[in-house]
């Protein structure tokens, strides 16, 4: 068994979390690689993915705690299949109504996914290892000039989200990209030598 099987055999081993289903959680700041790590874990789990982008709008970057509760945390909590209304940020519009299956796991990723309210419900929570400042200046580079102004107002609402409510702090697992994949440690949340999942020893995700 390889690496990347072994993660995807722990993750899919943990005690379900949200009814059936183990909800994992991938947070760090914007611009960080959540998108592409959780597509890559995604991806080797046969896991659906909620993009917290789909539940956010304009005017509530970080006020979605009830739609989620509502549309996804509670019909998975039954064992139902989720249906939430994604967000069209061109059109400025919620759209038609997107299932999310009860998977025996189900990938949560967004700035904000291991927020204090959705913790209960998470069986593990991914922070991707990056700066603040080196994130955004990523996604910056990633959206162009086009969005700075966006990214002006979001630095600012996301500084004040995580001094508020921290995700970090209890992290089962820090996420670092490296140049040939990702490195895993234990997060801040994991007791000094306890028997965790994911351990500094493990190698780095081997290269697309």
């Amino acid at each position: 068994m390889n690496h990347l099987d072994r993660v995807a055999d722990a993750l899919r081993r943990l005690p379900p979390s949200c009814g059936p289903v183990r909800l994992v959680a991938v947070d760090g700041h914007a611009g960080s690689g959540k998108s592409t790590f959780a597509g890559r874990l995604a991806q080797l789990l046969a896991a659906p993915v909620l993009h917290l982008d789909d539940l956010a709008t304009h005017a509530e970057l970080f006020a979605w705690t009830a739609r989620i509760r509502e549309q996804v945390i509670d019909p998975l909590s039954r064992g139902e299949v989720a249906r939430y209304h994604p967000y069209d940020w061109n059109l400025r519009a919620f759209g038609p109504p997107r299932a999310l299956p009860p998977a025996p796991v189900v990938l949560v990723e967004g700035v904000g996914a291991g927020r204090r309210a959705l913790r209960p419900h998470l069986a593990a929570l991914l922070w991707m290892e990056r700066d603040a400042r080196e994130s955004w200046a990523r996604g910056r580079r990633r959206d162009g000039p086009a969005q700075s102004g966006f990214w002006d107002g979001w630095t600012v609402a996301e500084s004040r989200h995580f001094a508020a409510d921290p995700s970090r702090p209890f992290a089962d697992t820090l996420i670092r990209e490296c140049r040939e994949g990702y490195e895993w440690l234990p997060g801040p949340a994991v007791a000094p030598h306890s028997d965790h999942f994911i351990t500094h020893r493990d190698r780095p995700l081997p290269p697309d």
